[in-house]
């Protein structure tokens, strides 16, 4: 644990929290060997650390202490104990921005205390949120991280800096390519549900079609249930690995491939066509067969938190989607920022504010720093909002177009195909030089 400021930016509020970190330093070389730094995310960092398979796997290679840093108020790391989420006063402390000032004492703190560190070069690494946290790591805190390894980091998926529809028709590609007739079956679906929720009847029979733990009980439960559905294909985008794997849930290899062969014909009847839809996601929920029923409120692994990434969402994590239904396979929807809006401020009292990420952290214009390595998968709906192309000689895209969400963070494994081994290779290229870097510059 290491105590930090509940907050960095104003001298009104002097109380402190323990934050939790993660240290494996067996493969460190102790005179000055350099240091891995996970920058954690919305989750518990246990479970980050667990699935974060490529720092294990380099550490050797380069002499390497591993550090896994909690994001404040995920996983143990909570300022404010049971009380954290009570209201938005207790959440204002929840910025990204706190939580890179965490990490830059954290840092300072182990060099001072830990022997041998004092000059350790320091490399950021994230996947996801926290590959946008290690990219702006470096940008904001450069005397601290010599480099960044950004895996999957969505940091243009804000403002109007990419297409808002981007993101879903990436997922309906994956389907797409996956199997015939599988994006029209889920196209096709949608309708399908509206047809059958207009009647008592038809309400009762998608509850026992799907096995809800709760039965649909009028049109708002059905509308939760489409976008229980569209979570889970985007979902099964996210994870869409070579080999079988349990990051969100328990599932076999290339997972889409295996839910479309439920989904091969779109022209099936409604309920036909429902009952193939029942058995695509019963896939993703009960691939292991122990569930009894079908939860609606849980779509991923209980180690993420929902709750806290909620609040982001409705303060500065502002990242516009919308659906046309021609170009993706989902129901048509604009982005609506007002909607957002007036749920945020339903929900904690807060309203959003779609332009500071921009302002903090620079949209597009990004090109006086250094030493950034974004890596996206080519299968991975975040990739829309990634940095997909070089901007200069040392902010580096490195795409895998068979990888989906952070694959090459994950295990080395015999499935791995070439691209992520390659990803994987150039990744520590990029390492080693920063390393060597800093090195000279004391």
């Amino acid at each position: 644990m290491c105590t930090y400021k509940i907050d960095h930016f104003g001298f009104d509020e002097n109380l402190t929290f323990q934050q939790r970190y993660l240290v494996a330093d067996q493969h460190w070389k102790k005179d000055n060997g350099p240091i891995l730094f996970y920058t954690g995310n919305e989750g518990d960092i246990t479970w980050f650390c667990n699935n974060t398979g490529f720092m294990w796997d380099v550490a050797e290679e380069l002499n390497a202490m591993l550090v896994f840093a909690e994001h404040r108020y995920y996983g143990e790391s909570l300022p404010f104990g049971n009380e954290s989420f009570s209201d938005s006063k207790h959440l204002n402390y929840l910025t990204s921005e706190q939580a890179l000032a965490d990490f830059a004492v954290l840092v300072e703190y182990l060099k001072t205390t830990i022997a041998g560190a004092r000059y350790s070069p320091v490399i950021a690494i994230g996947g996801s949120y926290g590959g946008m946290l290690a990219a702006w790591f470096r940008m904001k805190y450069p005397h601290v991280v010599a480099g960044a390894l950004a895996a999957s980091a969505p940091i243009w998926q804000f403002g109007d800096l990419v297409p808002c529809g981007t993101y879903f028709s990436i997922v309906t590609n994956d389907f797409k390519k996956s199997g015939t007739g599988c994006s029209e079956s889920i196209r096709n679906s949608w309708n399908a549900i509206n047809r059958l929720s207009s009647t008592d009847a038809g309400l009762q029979w998608l509850s026992s079609t799907f096995h809800l733990c709760s039965p649909l009980k009028n049109l708002q439960d059905a509308a939760i249930l489409k976008s229980w559905l569209s979570e889970t294909w985007v979902n099964l985008a996210m994870v869409n690995y070579p080999y079988k794997a349990d990051f969100l849930q328990p599932l076999p290899a290339w997972p889409i491939q295996e839910v479309c062969k439920f989904l091969k014909d779109p022209s099936l009847s409604d309920k036909l066509l429902l009952q193939n839809v029942f058995q695509a996601v019963n896939l993703y929920y009960n691939y292991s067969g122990e569930a009894s029923c079908l939860d609606m409120s849980e779509t991923a692994t209980k180690n993420l938190g929902q709750l806290g990434w909620y609040y982001q969402a409705c303060t500065e994590m502002v990242m516009p989607m919308c659906t046309d239904g021609v170009n993706d396979m989902f129901e048509p929807q604009k982005w609506d920022f007002d909607a957002l809006s007036e749920e945020c401020y339903r929900l904690w009292g807060v309203r959003p504010r779609p332009s500071w990420i921009l302002s903090m952290y620079g949209g597009k214009n990004i090109s006086s720093h250094s030493n950034i390595v974004f890596s996206n998968g080519g299968l991975d709906p975040w990739s829309a909002g990634g940095v997909t192309q070089n901007i200069t000689d040392s902010l580096v895209s490195i795409m895998i177009p068979d990888g989906a969400h952070h694959l090459d963070l994950r295990s080395r494994n015999p499935l791995d195909p070439k691209s992520v081994q390659q990803a994987r290779a150039l990744e520590i290229c990029y390492m080693k030089q920063w390393i060597e870097k800093a090195r000279h510059s004391h």
